[in-house]
């Protein structure tokens, strides 16, 4: 919204100012103050100001005919500057990356690999020792063994031996046992059926059997069926009754104080961190720093291997990423981006550790500098659509955007200028790269990434400025694609993706399920995290308003609405993988990117908007993971 101002500057008698209005003359670099009171209605949305004697300046009093002068009412995100400057990040230093801590790593790892391969092992301590690689994060570097003991498993499986022979420690008859086996099958994309479960339910198979909750040692095996329920597809009755029956009785043992550790309360912190959000759910590398610190150290069957190994490649890995985001600090004060478009928000820091979330792995450094730097435009380009940009210009953008058309940059405002010009200085950086690793030419599919991004944007900032609300249906349909969920990933589709196959990028760019459903996670968490701060500094109603509007419901009520659909979600993505597992149509760092981009919208927007309102609980995240290295 815009209003045209008369400037008159003829002498005129004493105002007597209230309140004083001001701009900046830019061809005689001084600035012009006015009184409130001398503001006069003229019609047709011009107002005429002539300037307060007792603060105007010779320049004005010199001047003998108006001007017209347009002064732009723009919105605020009132964002905090970063918390993280730029001197900070580059101070960052450490001694992880000296040779003789990558040397010692080496040496841990060959000796797990040893306890891997070791024959003799019952089911249970191998199915644990795999589980605690995965959950101390350290599972990537036996990523071989581990397949092959699964497979081999996996065999013994579908031949009746597992479930059936006691060889094999009576998994049969152990619900802790058949309930780990069974989530970490279908967590490596092992097709396994919910009927493993049919002998631990009551006769009438409506539920499981209460003698499950009677001894208090049965918390492991409840703790192990919540965590295996998540991985259910749609229409899996019996995993449906696991969480619900698990997660009752697990609750109840909490409230009654019934949760016994032998040693320490490991168990009791894993049962309230299980019922906060399950395995499936959150991100590795995160939950890894939490699991050693927490869980790991304290416990009774703790191996010194294990933990010295989990510590030291935590603390190697963080120091990979500190260098890193060095780089990417130099290139974020180099483009001046921050100083010129200051009302978007510099979130640096936190737009490198939506990258961490998914392929935190050392050999994945120039994919994590790319995707950084996509969030970084996503982040500028969504607040110039939501807090800065008038309607006028956001058309203009668009257009700009759509024909991505260098030539027409002239009819921007200059800050739009320069943020387009970056981009697609970014977006030339990168197809460069393709092309040259791949001889594959993908200008013009980033470029529609781009285009569909502010299309969505577009329809946003119009519905705002009609004060139009929309249905929850007509919200979704946009509001997956503005969640900047398939910009996100066709980015990350080029940068892991080798071969990179036509048939592939066709099922990219038709938004395939993989993708679809990704966004549909980041959309409704992002909508959870941060409709309150939204809604207060004037948006486009979200899920949550747009269902109250529908239905009549309440706020709580809503938002346990959007959490259904999360859950239902999920319920599609499990499907989603076995499906792609099962026909192999995306390389798996691809498949793992979409799904850990999920996991990583429900990490930042846990506790409210952990990407723009800086709140405590989101610096010690980050300072835990890229900043505070363990002991060792």
């Amino acid at each position: 919204m815009s209003t045209t101002l008369i400037i008159c500057t003829p002498k005129i008698p004493k105002y007597n100012p209230i309140k004083s209005l001001s701009f900046f003359n830019s061809k005689k670099k001084s600035k012009l103050f006015f009184a409130a009171s001398s503001i006069n209605p003229a019609g047709n949305g011009l107002i005429i100001i002539r300037p307060c004697s007792l603060q105007c300046n010779a320049q004005v009093n010199n001047c003998d005919q108006a001007r017209l002068v347009t002064i732009v009412n723009r919105r605020s995100g009132n964002y905090e500057p970063p918390v993280w400057s730029f001197d900070f990040v580059q101070s960052l230093n450490t001694k992880y990356k000296e040779e003789r801590y990558l040397k010692r790593g080496s040496e841990l790892v060959e000796q797990v690999k040893k306890m891997l391969l070791v024959d003799e092992q019952i089911l249970i301590h191998k199915l644990e020792l795999i589980d605690n690689l995965y959950m101390l994060g350290i599972s990537y570097h036996f990523e071989d063994e581990i397949n092959q003991i699964l497979n081999y498993l996996y065999n013994q499986l579908i031949n009746g031996n597992i479930f059936n022979n006691n060889k094999y420690y009576d998994v049969r008859d152990n619900l802790y046992s058949a309930a780990l086996a069974f989530r970490l099958f279908r967590q490596h994309g092992f097709r396994v059926s919910q009927d493993v479960f049919d002998t631990f339910k009551n006769e009438t198979g409506d539920s499981f059997k209460a003698s499950l909750g009677d001894d208090i040692n049965s918390t492991k095996g409840l703790l192990q069926l919540y965590e295996a329920s998540f991985f259910m597809t749609r229409g899996e009755k019996t995993l449906e009754l696991a969480r619900e029956f698990s997660a009752n009785l697990l609750r109840k043992k909490l409230d009654d104080d019934r949760i016994d550790d032998d040693k320490g309360d490991t168990l009791l912190l894993m049962v309230r961190h299980a019922l906060e959000l399950p395995i499936h759910w959150r991100v590795q590398r995160p939950n890894a720093g939490w699991f050693i610190e927490q869980v790991y150290e304290k416990s009774q069957h703790m191996n010194p291997i294990l933990l010295e190994l989990a510590k030291l490649d935590f603390n190697v890995v963080q120091s990979t990423h500190q260098q890193e985001l060095k780089h990417l600090s130099s290139w974020w004060e180099q483009i001046g981006l921050a100083k010129t478009l200051p009302f978007a928000r510099d979130r640096l820091v936190e737009n490198y550790l939506w990258t961490i979330g998914g392929l935190f792995e050392p050999r994945y450094g120039y994919s994590r500098i790319m995707a950084t730097k996509v969030n970084v435009f996503i982040t500028i380009i969504d607040d110039i659509f939501d807090v800065y940009g008038t309607l006028e210009e956001l058309e203009i953008f668009n257009d700009v955007i759509q024909r991505w058309d260098i030539e027409g940059m002239d009819k921007l405002p200059h800050y739009m200028q320069m943020c387009f010009l970056a981009l697609n200085n970014f977006v030339d950086e990168l197809s460069y790269h393709v092309l040259k690793q791949q001889g594959f030419l993908v200008v013009p599919h980033l470029r529609k990434s781009w285009a569909d991004l502010c299309m969505a944007y577009m329809q946003e900032a119009k519905w705002y400025s009609k004060g139009y609300a929309p249905t929850l249906e007509e919200y979704i349909n946009n509001a997956w694609i503005s969640i900047s969920a398939p910009v996100i990933l066709s980015h990350a589709f080029f940068l892991v993706t080798n071969p990179i196959k036509k048939e592939a990028v066709r099922s990219l760019y038709e938004y395939h399920n993989i993708v679809r459903l990704s966004a549909m996670i980041l959309r409704l968490a992002n909508d959870l995290g941060t409709s309150p701060d939204e809604m207060k500094r004037g948006d486009v109603p979200k899920s949550i308003e747009c269902y109250m509007n529908e239905s009549g419901a309440g706020r709580e009520e809503a938002q346990d609405y959007v959490r259904c659909l999360i859950n239902e979600t999920w319920k599609e993505m499990n499907e989603e993988l076995r499906v792609i597992t099962e026909s192999p149509l995306f390389e798996r760092d691809f498949v793992r990117s979409a799904v850990d981009l999920g996991r990583m919208a429900q990490y930042m927007y846990q506790y409210g908007d952990g990407h723009g309102i800086q709140f405590p609980e989101m610096k010690d995240r980050i300072i835990s993971l890229l900043f505070e290295p363990f002991c060792v």
